[in-house]
């Protein structure tokens, strides 16, 4: 098992913000990912101009240089290389969304995948309520 650096709420954080950063200045689309203790999923399209790799490069390494700058860490933060898989259609698609969100439950970090905060399904649900409460809020006001 790897450092687990990403075990921190802080450090969690701080990946989900370079990956909503990277897909803002679209660098690629970000279909779902989980944070792990030790290691992170991402389903992620990349647009013509991007390789997967250079996504990677540019993960790994926004979050490299923010960690060190935000944090003070001087370790590495990540090993080298990374672990590809093609999606190649509908069925594959969703076995890897399954894989990921089961992640958490399958290292005993929450008792269902929707309970873990650190995941695409649990703060896009937490937008949505957030959006709903602002929305009615905007209607009685």
């Amino acid at each position: 098992m790897g450092r687990r650096i990403l075990q921190s709420e802080r450090n969690a954080s701080l990946l989900i913000d370079v990956l909503r950063s990277l897909v803002v200045e679209k660098h690629f689309d970000l279909l779902d990912f989980v944070i792990m203790p030790d290691h992170f999923h991402a389903l992620i399209t990349v647009h013509q101009e991007m390789t997967i790799e250079k996504a990677m490069q540019l993960i790994k390494g926004r979050f490299s240089r923010r960690i060190k700058l935000e944090t003070g860490y001087l370790g590495e933060a990540w090993q080298r290389g990374f672990t590809e898989v093609q999606v190649m259609n509908t069925d594959s698609l969703k076995k890897h969304r399954l894989y990921i969100a089961e992640n958490p439950v399958k290292a005993h970090l929450a008792e269902s995948a929707s309970q873990y905060a650190f995941c695409y399904e649990f703060l896009a649900r937490k937008k949505a309520e957030t959006a709903g409460i602002a929305g009615a809020e905007a209607r009685t006001s």
